[in-house]
C-alpha cells in the first residue's frame, strides 16, 4: 500500500501528460506522416488524407487504450473491479480536460505555448516515433504480462513437484 501512495501520483502525472499530448500533437504527427507518404504512394496518401479524422481517432484511441489499460492495472493492481477502473479512467479523462484550463488560468501557460511544441512533429522521424509509441507499449505490456503468467505457472509447477517428491516425516 505504501508503494501505491507514491507510485499513483507518478503514474497519474504520466497518464495526464500523455493524454494531453495525444490530444494536441496527434493531428500534426498524422498530417506529417500522410504528407510524406503521399510523395511515395500517392493513392494511399490521398485515401488517408480523405479519412484523416478516422486516422487521428485510431491513434488517439490507441493512446487512450494503453493508458486506460496500463495505468489502472499499476495503480489498482491486477484484481481490480470494473467500477474502480471506470472511476480511475474517468478521473484521468477529467484531469486531461480540466488541467488545460488550470494551466491557462493559474499557471499562465497558454495553449499557444503548448502548440509551439507541435513544430517538432513536422519532422517525419519524430512524428513516426510518436505515433508508434502506443503500439510499442501495447506489445511490451503484452509480452510482460505473458512472461509473468509463465513465471507464475513455473513456480506453481516447481512447488507442486517439490511437495510431491519430498518425503513427509510423520510425528507419532
Amino acid at each position: 500500500m505504501a508503494k501505491a501512495a507514491w507510485v499513483a501520483p507518478l503514474y497519474l502525472s504520466i497518464a495526464w501528460t500523455l493524454m494531453i499530448t495525444y490530444q494536441i500533437f496527434t493531428q500534426t504527427a498524422v498530417s506529417t506522416l500522410i504528407t510524406n507518404l503521399n510523395a511515395f504512394v500517392p493513392s494511399v496518401g490521398l485515401w488517408l488524407t480523405s479519412r484523416i479524422d478516422l486516422v487521428v481517432f485510431v491513434y488517439g484511441f490507441a493512446w487512450v487504450f494503453v493508458l486506460s489499460s496500463a495505468i489502472p492495472g499499476v495503480i489498482l493492481g491486477k484484481e481490480r473491479g470494473v467500477l474502480a477502473q471506470f472511476f480511475l479512467c474517468l478521473t484521468l479523462t477529467f484531469l486531461a480536460v480540466v488541467m488545460v484550463d488550470v494551466l491557462e488560468n493559474y499557471a499562465q501557460v497558454s495553449m499557444s505555448q503548448l502548440l509551439g511544441f507541435s513544430y517538432f512533429f513536422n519532422n517525419l522521424v519524430v512524428a513516426s516515433l510518436y505515433l508508434v509509441i502506443p503500439y510499442v507499449l501495447m506489445i511490451a505490456l503484452d509480452i510482460h504480462s505473458r512472461n509473468m503468467v509463465k513465471q507464475k505457472q513455473n513456480l506453481e509447477l516447481l512447488t507442486e513437484n517439490y511437495l510431491e517428491n519430498t518425503p513427509i516425516k510423520e510425528k507419532y
